[in-house]
């Protein structure tokens, strides 16, 4: 008879049938203190590579917990592959967009910094660890890759040619995001996304008239109003999810 787990938790060590996991001080403490749970209780772990599985807490000590893996409840599922490249905001709204983008599917959250971004320096490891948090909450098998923040024409300079960027930009001409993907998923194409949103600011005239170049690029619209950086960046992804990702019937 399989029991429901008490909690869900993001592990580095690999998994599988009798494999002991040891938790440190933080994980151990959320388990004994915040969520009362004790020897014998079951716990969900996954690590991003072999699926989900039940655990069963074998017992805690002074900062850890050790576990005994059980069966597996999930196999490591295939996800869509959609970065988001974007510019950091300030610390409260930038943890809530990651959290969110997370949530929504994105793969790959790159940082870039932009002429107009206000915020000079990124606490990668607290995003990763709201990665980690979200993933956790919205029961994802996979963890979204954080890259180091970079200028965002580095970051240009070597990216793959076959991933197509969506450039959700305030200023110039640009389709409505909606037509664009309608149009791509008309098309039966395979192509690699990624989207690109800009700071509180917008993109520089210069930088926009340098991404227009780029054929990879293709300039969207996400309405008539202005929408905060991190609103335009969740909702972009919700366009994407709901035509060309595992939103659609036809892809799930």
């Amino acid at each position: 008879m399989r029991h429901r787990a008490k909690a869900r938790l993001f592990v580095e060590d690999d998994l599988g049938d009798g494999l002991t996991v040891g938790l440190a001080a933080a994980q151990a403490h959320y388990l004994q203190h915040v969520m009362r749970l004790r020897s014998g209780d079951v716990v969900a772990l996954f690590n991003g590579r072999d699926g989900e599985w039940h655990a069963r807490i074998d017992g805690f000590g002074r900062g850890w917990c050790s576990l005994v893996v059980g069966e597996q409840t999930r196999p490591q599922g295939a996800e869509p592959d959609i970065w988001l490249l974007f510019a950091p905001i300030k610390r409260a709204r930038l943890d809530f967009l990651v959290q969110k983008a997370v949530e929504l599917g994105a793969s790959t959250l790159q940082p870039v910094m932009t002429q107009h971004t206000d915020v000079k320096r990124v606490n990668v490891e607290r995003l990763r660890a709201n990665v980690a948090e979200a993933a956790e909450q919205c029961e994802r098998t996979t963890l979204p890759v954080v890259g180091e923040a970079q200028p965002l024409f580095t970051v240009l300079a070597d990216w793959p040619a076959a991933r197509r960027i969506l450039l959700c930009a305030e200023a110039g001409p640009a389709q409505p995001i909606h037509d664009v993907l309608i149009a791509e998923a008309a098309s039966g194409s395979q192509a690699d996304w990624a989207i690109l949103t800009g700071p509180e600011g917008g993109f520089a005239s210069s930088e926009l008239d340098a991404l227009g170049k780029l054929p990879f690029v293709t300039p969207v619209s996400l309405g008539p109003r202005i929408l905060r950086a991190e609103t335009a960046a969740l909702s972009a992804l919700v366009c994407w999810q709901s035509v060309l990702g595992d939103w659609h019937s036809d892809r799930v």
